[in-house]
């Protein structure tokens, strides 16, 4: 069995990692709500919606300004909020690469890994 798998530091990389993905899951439902909400033309001041919007502003608004809205008869369709769930998904990819280089790993998967980088 390869001792990478063994080391003291695999079992708080995999948590570390699996916060990270629940976190980014989480974050990923609401802003789906949020853009959901809005194209559908949702009551903003219905309180499921307001909690929606209250809650996913901060994560939004970084990226409200890039593209314009898209409205129809009321209804939005908010580019941002896709934007800002890409951005936030590839930001928790490099967050699960940084976790994973800090992972031990073997003399011979290291150097089967850097001679695969040389190619």
């Amino acid at each position: 069995m390869d001792s990478s798998f063994n080391s003291p530091s695999t079992k708080p990389l995999y948590r570390g990692t699996q916060i990270v993905w629940y976190l980014l899951g989480l974050l990923e439902i609401l802003l789906a709500f949020r853009f959901i909400l809005k194209l559908l033309g949702a009551n903003p001041a219905a309180g499921f919606t307001d909690f929606i919007y209250g809650v996913t502003y901060i994560f939004a608004a970084p990226f409200l300004s890039v593209f314009r809205l898209t409205k129809v008869s009321g209804n939005i369709f908010e580019w941002t909020t896709l934007l800002a769930m890409l951005v936030y998904w590839i930001i928790a990819l490099g967050i699960i690469k940084l976790f994973l280089m800090g992972r031990t790993v073997s003399t011979p998967e290291a150097a089967n890994k850097m001679n695969k980088q040389e190619k």
